[in-house]
């Protein structure tokens, strides 16, 4: 979940580097944000859509999505001096949720990316972070031309925890995407924070 190193050189220390996973459906723009925001050429591992994947992935609402990831995604951001992520987006396709453990592993909290046409296609991410406890954030991805509905709307659809923070974005954005992994940032340290307090009181 985090890293510490210190740099002699210029008197840096106790930099904290935290893994964040992006989750989401098929074609949900996990890829887009996660290269939007990263500060780092993004490591990708897409493949072209196949004929033999048709039958398996529900392309509907994305009809113009050629490609998918077949791994995950990485990159890395700095959110301020001394504190960055390590973005870790996860394949969409069921068939890729084997991974979803290993990437998971040492995560601080996720991202699930939510499109309002397609919402039912997150329920999978919702039910993995929910079950497994680890803090997360639905950001709705605004896409043009979808019907717009409000975070309280989405929460309610999503019937998430009361207290799970449901923010819009555009995952194209830098900007938007930032202050979408600050705000899970704030929300998982406040979790984790009150864990140890149980755990300890």
């Amino acid at each position: 979940m985090v890293s510490e190193h210190s740099d002699a050189a210029d008197g840096e220390s106790a930099a904290l580097a935290l893994k964040i996973l992006v989750a989401g459906g098929f074609g949900v723009g996990k890829t887009t944000l996660v290269g939007a925001v990263s500060e780092i050429r993004p490591l990708r591992t897409e493949e072209l859509l196949s004929e033999a994947g048709q039958s398996v992935d529900d392309t509907d609402g994305v009809d113009h999505k050629t490609t998918t990831t077949v791994a995950m995604d990485f990159g890395r951001i700095t959110i301020r001096s001394g504190l960055s992520l390590y973005l870790f987006g996860t394949p969409g396709q069921d068939r890729f949720w084997f991974l979803w453990d290993e990437l998971a592993q040492g995560a601080l909290g996720a991202v699930v990316l939510a499109d309002t046409r397609r919402l039912e296609d997150c329920f999978p991410a919702v039910d993995y972070f929910e079950h497994r406890r680890i803090p997360f954030v639905v950001a709705v991805n605004c896409f043009a031309g979808a019907r717009q509905h409000g975070a309280p709307d989405v929460s309610r659809a999503l019937d998430l925890d009361g207290g799970t923070p449901v923010v819009l974005c555009d995952a194209r954005d830098r900007d938007s995407g930032k202050e979408v992994l600050i705000r899970l940032v704030e929300y998982a340290g406040r979790m984790h924070t009150a864990r140890l307090l149980d755990s300890v009181g």
